[in-house]
């Protein structure tokens, strides 16, 4: 362009010198007009190259534009684990939690023992999301548990025993079907200051954790409220022949600026010709309160899936590692006691970093004599360090005659090693507790 203005510009002074020398020699005009017309060839020249560049910057341009986007993997510095964009991706993730802890019986017998799992399972999990339409995505979480005092695997017998579900996520809320946690166990950080973990009362009686071949609807938040729809073909025979071993869930969920109230329930059906039909129960209400530096958590829990129910997928603990056996026996009386659990917590944020809190909890048998218990707990958590929680427990559970709970972690209760069944029943645990969970 500059070239060009440059010529122009030298083509402009030859022609007024040209008329500014009318008594010049002949030769000397013929030699100036010869200039002029090779300057004018130039000028042409340059302007048809000119306007060549400038078509061809064009073609560029739309090329890059229509040009596809690279579906080669993006790798992100700050989130080193997941592999891809906004739209599409993969992400590896994990946690590790391991605490020791000091119990007591009143029995006289004492416990030293590393755990794992007061807060999370110590887990290996990957998870991704695929966009495949405007407002559609494909979704996937597999999950693993994991026992890093061994480095064994918990849920021997299945490649991933936690979660392994695929789903779609619609307008109108998200789809999924398969191993997939229970609403009781997923709304556990609703119940109090543990999470509804080590410590706590609820999670001493137990929850049903998760269930094979499950259908699930979570719907999107609306005006505060939240639903979510479950139904966990049979296990026994993958079908839902007489709805024989089905477990169906609904729950809801409404938030109001401080106030959070929800419920959950699940039912389990017996399998064909079981000795005892009655349906397994788990209904769980609560409400919280945001006070501004911390939460006041109520509950309530009615249930028959306590001890000796029958009813094996509760509290962490797996059906047969097939999975092929169904959660509910039909072979147990004990699936006609019902229990009615109560607890009220408290958390308190001392910093940004540092919450204390705590609780006291009963459960009451409606059936049977004296095969209650009641509890309390006190703990500090500590998060000023990245991904990693820092965290201190005291709890005591007080068992009846006939009752023999135990506290219990995000893995299941304290039994591994535990006491015995003599060190528990009617008898008072306390324990302290020390851990941590670093989360990847």
């Amino acid at each position: 362009m500059s070239t060009l203005k440059s010529l122009s510009a030298a083509l402009f002074s030859a022609g007024i010198l040209v008329a500014a020398l009318p008594a010049a020699h002949a030769d000397e005009i013929a030699d100036l007009k010869s200039a002029v017309q090779q300057l004018q060839a130039e000028v042409q020249q340059l302007k048809a190259q000119q306007t060549q560049t400038a078509q061809q910057t064009a073609a560029t341009q739309k090329m890059v534009a229509e040009k596809p986007a690279s579906t080669a993997p993006i790798w992100n510095p700050n989130d080193p684990l997941r592999l891809g964009g906004k739209d599409n991706f993969v992400k590896l993730y994990g946690d590790v939690d391991q605490f020791g802890a000091y119990l007591h019986s009143s029995s006289g017998a004492n416990l030293t023992a590393l755990y794992d799992g007061a807060l999370l399972r110590s887990r290996l999990g990957l998870t991704g999301s695929r966009v495949i339409a405007p407002d559609y995505a494909m979704n996937f979480v597999l999950e693993q548990s994991l026992d890093f005092r061994t480095g064994g695997n918990p849920g021997a017998g299945r490649v991933f025993d936690r979660q392994a579900w695929a789903g779609v996520q619609t307008p109108v809320g998200e789809f999924r079907v398969g191993r997939q946690n229970t609403i009781a166990f997923f709304d556990g950080g609703k119940i109090d200051f543990t999470s509804r973990t080590l410590g706590s009362v609820v999670n001493a009686f137990g929850v049903p954790s998760r269930f094979d071949r499950d259908i699930s609807y979570s719907s999107p938040r609306m005006a505060g409220l939240h639903l979510q729809a479950h139904y966990a073909l049979s296990s026994a025979n993958g079908s839902t022949v007489g709805s024989n071993g089905a477990v169906y869930q609904l729950g809801a969920d409404y938030t109001n600026g401080p106030i959070d109230v929800g419920y959950n329930g699940l039912w389990g059906n017996a399998p064909a010709g079981a000795t005892y039909n009655t349906k397994a129960e788990y209904q769980n209400l609560y409400a919280d309160y945001n006070y501004g530096r911390g939460k006041v958590y109520l509950t309530y829990v009615r249930s028959n899936v306590g001890p000796n129910s029958g009813f094996s997928n509760i509290g962490g603990i797996y059906s047969a590692a097939t999975g092929v056996t169904t959660p509910l026996t039909g072979t147990s009386s004990g699936i006609n006691n019902y229990y009615n659990i109560y607890q009220i917590s408290a958390a308190y944020d001392v910093t940004e970093a540092l919450r204390l809190g705590a609780l006291y909890g009963k459960i009451r048998s409606s059936t049977i004599s004296n095969a209650g218990a009641k509890g309390w707990a006190a703990g500090a958590f500590y998060t000023g360090y990245k991904s990693t929680t820092l965290y201190a427990l005291v709890n005591g559970l007080s068992n009846d005659t006939n009752a023999a709970f135990m506290e219990a972690g995000s893995s299941g209760p304290l039994n591994s090693p535990g006491f015995s069944s003599a060190d528990l029943t009617g008898k008072r645990i306390t324990g302290i507790e020390a851990g941590f969970l670093y989360k990847f």
